[in-house]
């Protein structure tokens, strides 16, 4: 492969790869077309090329095509390249699953929007936003009169159970 040819590849290559990570799917599968058709497909940058082809068909609603391209890449001669088709084959054959309408959030289609037009979500003037006030903790004296200080015995028996259970550990050992 000539310097000219090798370097027309990296270009359409990284334009499909910057493409497709701004969301142009169309643009990246045609950069990427054109790098596919340019570069040997057996090579390592063939494997890559295709491999971002595949998920690029699979972003711009050609699933049969990723599908099949990613087929052939299983066949590869790069080990990483069939790895990677292999487990991108996994996920584009995977069921698809439904999700009920009401599990989705609805998002506006913000595309029709000029660049320079602004979009305000400030709450209106008339709105009436109150804040609730964190109430004071107040705590009450403790009149130590009320108190139980009669010694319950308690401590003394736990006290004298543990060293029982040491003991027994001791010699048993």
């Amino acid at each position: 492969m000539t310097s000219e040819k090798l370097e027309i590849v990296q270009n359409e290559y990284l334009a499909g790869k910057v493409a497709f990570e701004g969301g142009q799917y169309a643009k990246a599968v045609q950069s990427l077309e054109t790098a596919s058709g340019l570069v040997d497909r057996n090579s390592r940058l063939g494997g890559e090329v295709q491999i971002w082809l595949v998920t690029a068909y699979q972003a711009s609603g050609n699933t049969e095509g990723a599908i099949g391209l990613c087929q052939q890449l299983t066949r590869h001669p790069s080990l990483e390249t069939r790895k990677q088709a292999k487990r991108l084959l996994f996920i584009l054959e995977a069921p698809k699953l439904s999700i009920p309408p009401e599990w989705l959030v609805k998002i506006p289609d913000l595309a029709a929007l000029e660049e320079n037009q602004a979009i305000s979500f400030q709450a209106s003037p008339n709105a009436d936003i109150k804040y609730a006030k964190p109430k004071p903790v107040v705590t009450e004296p403790v009149d130590l009169s009320q108190v139980n200080t009669k010694d319950n015995r308690f401590i003394w028996v736990a006290l004298i159970a543990i060293v029982l259970i040491l003991g027994g550990l001791f010699i048993s050992y």
